[in-house]
């Protein structure tokens, strides 16, 4: 099963709803995304820094899922401040490092670690089979959590099909390569993991329709919200809302 380490917890925060906990995370989500100042980007990090602390995540992989994001943030700065026009603060053999390069790498490496203490607090410390039913909670398509939650379920099925596969491939004395046999080994193997996931998701919705499913999970989660859910809620709308002013205020008064 895929390891879910974030949504189990005792924490304040794994008590909320967790469609209060899916609204949160989409509002301040959106303010961090749509930010074209630091400024907006910074209080959304902030808030989400402190429901990572709130929610009492492990500090070592919250860091570890930081420095895996941060490493393709990385690349941004290898293209942004020599392909960005703008003021030049640095020539080196004929290519200018220029200033709106640099705060643009700064800007989208600033929301991108906002969204993910976002994420990570609000989104990852819901189980998956909850995390569905609150979709279906606040009125998404049926198909939207019916894929949800069969992706979920299934990765790690097609995961142990490949390495299945891939030791058989070993036995009979494949050895991974940088040569054309190689890649034709490598493109049956995918070929014929898809062909098997595809034979046994029609098994599985077969057998699934001749149990009466008809489209819709029943889940057994039971929302029940309370005062702290709204007051957690309006505190993110609050700062999301603060996110979107400070966004918003300047350029008007420019304008």
């Amino acid at each position: 099963m895929i390891d879910e380490p974030f949504s189990r917890g005792e924490s304040p925060l794994h008590a909320l709803d967790a469609r209060f906990r899916l609204i949160a995370c989409l509002a301040l989500s959106l303010a961090a995304a749509l930010a074209h100042r630091p400024q907006p980007a910074w209080v959304v990090f902030g808030a989400g820094m402190a429901c990572v602390a709130a929610a009492r995540l492990p500090w070592r992989l919250v860091c570890g899922r930081f420095v895996s994001v941060n490493a393709f943030v990385a690349f941004l700065w290898l293209v942004l401040p020599w392909s960005t026009p703008g003021e030049s603060l640095y020539v080196f053999h004929g290519l200018a490092v220029t200033r709106e390069g640099i705060d643009l790498a700064a800007l989208i490496t600033l929301k991108t670690n906002a969204v993910l203490a976002c994420v990570l607090s609000l989104l990852a410390t819901i189980p998956a089979p909850d995390l569905g039913a609150a979709m279906t909670g606040l009125g998404l398509p049926d198909k939207f959590t019916f894929l949800f939650l069969f992706t979920y379920r299934y990765l790690h099925v097609i995961s142990e099909e490949y390495g299945r596969m891939a030791t058989a491939a070993r036995l009979r004395g494949f050895v991974p390569a940088t040569s054309l046999h190689a890649y034709r080994t490598y493109a049956a193997l995918v070929a014929m993991v898809l062909v098997h996931s595809y034979d046994r998701s029609r098994r599985v919705y077969e057998a699934m329709v001749l149990r009466g499913f008809s489209g819709r999970f029943r889940s057994l989660a039971r929302f029940a919200p309370g005062r702290a859910d709204v007051v957690f809620l309006c505190c993110c709308l609050a700062v999301a809302a603060l996110a979107g002013a400070l966004d918003f205020l300047p350029w008007r008064a420019h304008g």
